[in-house]
């Protein structure tokens, strides 16, 4: 089958629950063998990530508990888009300030992750961070969070053991490596 010829178009759409975060919609789509179904699907804004990576090689991580886990969970600094229609950049900078207090000389874009296609419209713009400068801190009044600075191969390692689970963690980690090995093989 061609990619077209996979394609589920959407043809209606209703809201089920329309939250702060997130909406949940069901739509209906139209199948590639004409039959029509239903597909319940959240509707997120998007968000930004960054894997802060210091001249020495350390990264700094965010330590905070999730509720929807209950763990207490080590990630890259990350947040939610203001609306669908900012600019990943501009949220990884605003909360790379806002958890970490750092401003970077230099922002690469990684990726931008798709969280959970099957369900859901998420896309997270996950950013290398480097030439960093310290600052203050200015988390949101409901944010908890404690930083972690650690040689980036010791976070990696710690993914492999499977201590750090978060996904967008998982990827910037690890393509933030490869992209700082690249770096330096070109020096």
């Amino acid at each position: 089958m061609t990619d077209n010829e996979m394609r589920e178009i959407p043809f209606s759409s209703e809201t089920i629950y329309s939250g702060k975060i997130l909406h949940v919609e069901r739509w209906q789509v139209t199948c590639p063998n004409g039959r029509t179904a239903p597909r319940e699907i959240v509707v997120h804004n998007g968000a930004a990530a960054v894997v802060p990576v210091y001249e020495d090689g350390t990264t700094l991580l965010v330590r905070q508990h999730r509720v929807s886990v209950d763990r207490i969970t080590l990630e890259i600094p990350a947040g939610k888009l203001d609306s669908a229609q900012e600019d990943p950049l501009d949220c990884a900078v605003r909360e790379l300030r806002e958890e970490t207090g750092l401003t970077a000389g230099r922002m690469t874009l990684l990726t931008s992750l798709l969280t959970t296609p099957g369900f859901c419209t998420e896309k997270i713009g996950v950013y290398l961070a480097q030439d960093l400068r310290q600052g203050e801190t200015d988390p949101d009044e409901d944010e908890f969070l404690g930083l972690v600075r650690m040689p980036l191969e010791e976070a990696v390692a710690m993914v492999m053991h499977g201590d750090i689970r978060d996904s967008k963690t998982i990827c910037g980690l690890l393509m933030a490596r490869e992209v700082i090995r690249a770096q330096k093989e070109q020096a």
